[in-house]
């Protein structure tokens, strides 16, 4: 066990409950192992409670606003949210005491909550899930405002600025940072986000699903405005209208503020007897379904954020053994390498083409997922990304205090 001093960890979650976000269970989970102390706040879904302790963490919640959407909105509920954390922040603070925040982004409003116990000596890890500039614009076609962007420029920037170690998920992040937020490279450290193989792993097929088509094609995943599953939609319109193929369902498991306009794009595409939304499903359905399919599809268009982010599903759908279709994004290409069947970026007719390729060549289908299987239990599991968590921290509290109050100086002024 570690000495008390410095072992208590606080993280920061707002665009996701807990333990629903299965990156921050991850890290919370493989810290507690290490002997931390590890507290969460993070907003509330219907019928949890505000405080419990699930596996040794203590889980703080509050309120959960609306879900947003447009400018306004989203500023209301970053404004709530951090007001809400640093009333809770302050009662764990006085109650239970911490020594490391740990903020999860989005969004990146956490660095003030931060830089006011860098004040008392606190660390500062900033976790960069996500480059909200580029998924601002992602989100918005491309077509935001330029003042919300350099903003958001500027937030990730003092972020990284002032975090005493910076969290990146792949390459491609840790590259933003040391360019954009001007990091050193020694205070990255990359943590990729892969599945915990105790909890991804295949289990019996859905009898009922598997007979409702010939071919099950899946997707899983948040389904916002940036997310393409209205490419997948329209390059299963093209599979059914140009290339005659309705031996095949696609269940879309998941849901976001995009659900609706997908269900009726849906409609307006004639492909109701296509696809099924599930909607949220449990931990168990959601296994039961992805096992159940005969090809996974990851439809992240091309655009500044997909081609530098690792997507989640990319890896679960390995980890079940599952083929994949996809775009042809940098950062797919590292993750499946040869079990993703890569297509022109944002090209929906040969997406469809893909798809139909791989439905009529079911050796291949299964060549595929064995390959991506093995890379995921023998290089991208999450167990392979916990030790370099462990040595983030390490990093951090073994560097000897420079000056908390000047660190915080020298971010605001660059």
């Amino acid at each position: 066990m570690k000495a008390s001093v410095g072992n208590r960890v606080l993280m920061l979650l707002e665009n996701n409950p807990y333990p629903q976000d299965g990156r921050v269970r991850r890290e919370a989970t493989a810290l507690v192992a290490d002997g931390y102390e590890v507290t969460v706040i993070c907003p509330a879904s219907p019928g949890q409670k505000r405080h419990e302790v699930i596996r040794q963490v203590h889980v703080y919640r509050y309120p959960a606003p609306p879900e947003a959407n447009g400018f306004l909105a989203y500023l209301w509920e970053y404004a709530y949210s951090m007001t809400a954390t640093f009333v809770i922040a302050l009662y764990v603070f006085l109650r239970r005491g911490f020594d490391i925040i740990h903020a999860h982004n989005p969004p990146d409003t956490f660095l003030f909550i931060a830089a006011f116990y860098k004040l008392f000596g606190k660390k500062f890890v900033f976790d960069h899930h996500d480059l909200a500039p580029e998924m601002y614009y992602a989100r918005f076609g491309g077509d935001g405002n330029r003042l919300v962007y350099r903003s958001l420029v500027w937030l990730e920037t003092l972020s990284c600025r002032l975090a005493d170690h910076v969290i990146a998920t792949n390459e491609s992040y840790k590259a933003m940072e040391m360019e954009r937020g001007r990091v050193p490279e020694e205070r990255i450290t990359i943590v990729r986000n892969g599945p915990d193989l105790d909890r991804m792993r295949p289990v019996e097929p859905d009898s009922d699903l598997s007979g409702r088509a010939k071919t099950i094609i899946g997707y899983v995943g948040v389904m916002g405005f940036q997310d393409g599953v209205d490419y997948l939609l329209r390059a299963l319109r093209h599979l059914v209208d140009e290339l005659e193929r309705t031996d095949f369902l696609c269940v879309i498991i998941g849901k976001g503020d995009a659900w609706d306009s997908l269900k009726a794009l849906a409609t307006d595409l004639g492909l109701d007897e296509y696809v099924w939304f599930t909607g949220r499903v449990s931990d168990a359905d959601l296994l039961r379904y992805l096992s159940t399919a005969d090809i996974c599809a990851d439809p992240d268009p091309s655009n500044p954020f997909n081609d530098r982010s690792t997507m989640i599903k990319m890896t679960e759908y390995m980890a079940l053994g599952k083929p994949i279709v996809a775009f042809d994004l940098p950062e797919h290409r590292y993750t499946a390498q040869d079990a993703a069947l890569y297509v022109q970026s944002n090209n929906e007719m040969e997406f469809a083409r893909a798809l139909a390729q791989l439905m009529d060549d079911p050796e291949r289908r299964q060549s595929m997922g064995s390959y991506g299987k093995q890379r995921v239990e023998n290089e991208l599991a999450w167990n392979y990304s916990i030790p370099k968590l462990l040595q983030a921290y390490k990093i951090m509290l073994d560097e000897r205090s420079s000056g908390d109050l000047s660190s915080i100086s020298a971010a605001v002024d660059s």
